[in-house]
């Protein structure tokens, strides 16, 4: 299972549950369908999927899971016209105009009537445990869809301190100077796109594929005062990536040699090379992350002391999932 986007959190108390402790935990909360009336549903499934039936995968001390999403799709469109049917229907019987209380009550009934018969959309996502290493990583595009695991592990096993990785240098800082030209760290090599935004909120944003970033016009857009809040780096000729100003790494791909890595161990099923890509995988975010915090200026230590066991992103009622 190779990750194409990390988000990365560190616990701020070390984590405590073996794997045993964590799969009987999650057990309680495992995915089960949707029924006819319930909008979406939320839980743990194998990451293995169909070849395992354990909620956890463990290799090399690290931990997989994977949570699924299951929810109904009810276009606004189709919602809409049949509330505008029935309500023209209603004030039409009674020779008067509804409220808007009364409009909003014809939306649920519609809802309510519309949800058995609506179309299912269903997508998983997989995070790993690192004890030794501090960390948890989420295979996430975004920190919201990573927040959402976040929330119903910890309401599975009761607890989880964790918060975003915090840095001392703002990712955006440094990544304008290596744009810029300056400081480029060697085992680095800055690839062909970014994305520059003006420090003014309203101010503009350039996106830059298949470009020269040394260009002229790209280094007159820093000098204007954009900075790069996105860039494609490549790693030692290991990885290649998109970083975030938020720290978030999207569009992860392992190099051909990586990948040759996993396939030359000869796993002779499913599982063997689940285990066998998990590990490689897990070995080199391994290397690659505490690189690029360090390039980034290190870690904000006192974050970590100074955190709670639920972090200022999180609260559960937020979550809009049923178990």
């Amino acid at each position: 299972m190779w990750f194409n986007n990390v988000q990365l959190y560190r616990f701020t108390q070390p984590f405590t549950h073996n794997a045993q402790e964590l799969s009987e935990k999650l057990q309680k909360f495992s995915f089960k369908p949707c029924g006819k009336l319930q909008p979406a549903s939320y839980g743990w499934v194998p990451p293995l999927g169909k070849h395992g039936l354990d909620l956890i995968h463990e290799t090399s001390g690290s931990i997989m899971i994977c949570a699924r999403k299951e929810e109904k799709i009810l276009p606004a469109s189709v919602v809409r016209e049949f509330v505008e049917e029935k309500v023209a229907e209603i004030e039409e019987a009674q020779a008067r105009k509804l409220r808007r209380k009364e409009k909003e009550t014809i939306k649920d009934e519609v809802m309510q009537d519309l949800l058995p018969r609506a179309f299912l959309r269903s997508n998983r996502t997989f995070a790993y445990i690192a004890p030794r290493d501090n960390m948890l990583l989420v295979n996430a595009s975004s920190q919201k869809k990573a927040e959402e695991l976040l929330v119903y592990l910890r309401r599975s096993i009761g607890s989880l301190p964790v918060i975003p990785a915090a840095l001392v240098n703002a990712p955006a800082s440094i990544m304008t100077q290596w744009v810029s030209g300056e400081d480029v760290p060697v085992d680095f090599l800055i690839n062909d796109e970014c994305e520059l935004h003006d420090s003014d909120e309203d101010g503009g944003i350039i996106r830059c594929k298949r470009q020269d970033l040394e260009a002229e016009e790209i280094q007159a857009h820093i000098a204007a005062g954009k900075q790069v809040v996105k860039l494609s780096v490549t790693w030692q000729e290991t990885l290649s990536c998109i970083i975030s100003e938020d720290f978030s790494i999207n569009r992860l791909k392992f190099s051909d040699e990586v990948l040759d890595q996993a396939d030359s161990e000869g796993a002779d099923d499913y599982a063997s090379q689940f285990d066998e890509d998990f590990s490689i995988m897990a070995l080199e975010l391994k290397r690659f992350i505490p690189r690029l915090i360090e390039v980034f200026g290190g870690e904000d230590e006192s974050a970590y002391k100074n955190s709670l066991d639920l972090p200022h992103f999180e609260k559960e009622e937020e979550l809009a999932v049923e178990a």
